[in-house]
């Protein structure tokens, strides 16, 4: 998970879902601006997207024939208590 979220680009997607729950793959390209300006292909966000779902830190679900992401906060709160259990 920690790895997942480390890369720029994941956080800045993670950010763009948390504003706005529930957006598809073309919403996200759309709103996704790079460190340099310019905006991520499809490609990049697709990979980045899997990459998230992976570490189950996103949510997919279906609407018609749109794939639509949202943010998964269970991880990150596992964490968290973990975290704050073991060193606080």
């Amino acid at each position: 998970m920690f790895k997942a979220i480390a890369h720029p680009e994941r956080r800045r997607i993670l950010t763009l879902l948390l504003a706005r729950p529930g957006q598809s793959l073309f919403e996200i390209c759309a709103s996704s601006v790079g460190a340099t300006g310019q905006s991520l292909t499809r490609q990049t966000v697709s990979q980045h997207l899997d990459a998230l779902k992976k570490a189950q830190l996103i949510e997919i679900a279906w609407k018609g024939r749109t794939k639509t992401h949202s943010v998964s906060l269970v991880p990150l709160r596992a964490a968290i208590e973990l975290i704050s259990e073991s060193y606080l």
